[in-house]
């Protein structure tokens, strides 16, 4: 999977595919921890769409997680999201990817854009590691 970079508004997601597109490369954002709970699918599909209508060629992996909420999973499903992350139980999962759900593992290294005084210069930097 690509780089995986944590988002929280639709500026901060302008920010890295406007990094991603400049480099070449492919990027996955991700939402906050249990962002399906607090902002809702529709939000975060939203700011997706609106980021990536300047990039419509960008190889792009969004995940919303969804924390314990199968419901969650079903509202994003239903919002046209696919890729997820679901701590819930196993069965559900089972259940939820038999719709269409595709499940993300957390990520072995991620760059949270919250934590980031300069993110611009925190974005480049992180998606040029190989």
């Amino acid at each position: 999977m690509s780089r995986e970079i944590v988002i929280h508004s639709l500026a901060e997601a302008r920010a890295v595919l406007d990094a991603a597109a400049a480099m070449n490369l492919p990027v996955t954002l991700a939402s906050a921890p249990g962002a399906a709970l607090q902002t809702g699918p529709l939000w975060f599909k939203s700011v997706i769409d609106e980021a990536k209508a300047a990039h419509p060629g960008l190889a792009l992996t969004a995940i919303l997680d969804c924390g314990e909420a199968p419901g969650a999973v079903m509202a994003g499903l239903r919002a046209g999201l696919k890729h997820f992350r679901f701590s819930g139980r196993a069965e559900l999962r089972e259940k939820l990817a038999g719709m269409g759900a595709e499940f993300a593992a957390p990520a072995a290294e991620a760059l949270d854009l919250r934590e980031q005084r300069e993110p611009e210069t925190a974005i480049r930097a992180f998606l040029a590691q190989r």
